[in-house]
């Protein structure tokens, strides 16, 4: 670990803090969304960033989406230069960050006193994104039959509904008023997330809370290298295959 400063009780009790306000996000947007898919099955995923898109904290959830979330905060960070308090992002597509399309990302930037300092973002499976399927999973030869792509877009424009892309989103699924509200339930839980988030800076300091941060990246990445380290020289390979593609084609080969 690089600070010094930071002690190992210190970094545990502020690595828990942030993981409860990623769990607390989870809580809000699984009872406040109103599909199935969120609400019941909780096809949905949690995380905070810094002001660079680095993943501090995450809950529980789905692995497949944390692992991508990190480069939906990325992209947003590199499509907009001008991000504003009260700003919301939206996103789906899988060569920006995203999943599958029905796995939509809303983004929220956390300012502390003027500055970036955070973002919180969530990701949820939606029961329908348009496509040629109710559902939006249908056996597709190309991304435009799965449903509508969502490049990284502002929701809301300085606490302002954006109704222009709010309005072209709900024009292009089966089910308008399900995914406003499940829309609306992600946007409050990152609120919720960017509330503590301010309350923890408030409390304990903006610079001590970035000392925090740095330390916990620090400790993450030590723990990467002394795992690769464990490692022995040399090249493994795997290989699995999948049933079909649904098109006749079987046992297609995975290799690694």
């Amino acid at each position: 670990m690089k600070d010094k400063n930071v002690d190992a009780v210190t970094l545990e009790i502020f690595r828990q803090l942030f993981s409860a306000i990623a769990d607390e996000m989870g809580t809000i947007l699984g009872r406040t969304a109103s599909s199935p898919n969120i609400k019941e099955r909780k096809d949905y995923s949690c995380a905070i960033f810094n002001a660079r898109g680095e993943l501090l904290a995450q809950a529980a959830h789905i692995p497949v989406h944390l692992g991508a979330m990190p480069m939906s905060v990325q992209m947003a960070l590199r499509t907009f230069s001008d991000i504003e308090p009260g700003d919301v992002f939206i996103l789906n597509d899988p060569y920006r960050g995203g999943t599958h399309l029905p796995d939509i990302t809303i983004i929220v930037p956390v300012f502390i006193d003027g500055a970036l300092m955070f973002f919180t973002a969530n990701r949820a499976h939606h029961s329908d994104i348009g496509g040629i399927t109710p559902g939006s999973m249908p056996l597709a030869r190309e991304i435009y039959q799965e449903g509508l792509v969502i490049p990284p877009s502002r929701l809301y424009i300085k606490g302002e509904k954006n109704k222009s892309v709010w309005d072209f989103i709900l024009a292009n699924v089966r089910t308008p008023e399900e995914r406003m509200a499940d829309l609306s339930a992600q946007v409050a839980a990152c609120q919720v997330g960017a509330e503590r988030l301010t309350r923890l800076a408030a409390k304990y300091g903006t610079e001590f809370v970035q000392k925090i941060m740095t330390a916990l990246l620090d400790y993450g990445e030590r723990l990467m290298r002394d795992l690769l380290r464990s490692l022995p020289d040399g090249e493994w390979t795997c290989e699995d295959f999948m049933d079909d593609d649904g098109f006749g084609t079987t046992d297609l080969p995975v290799r690694v």
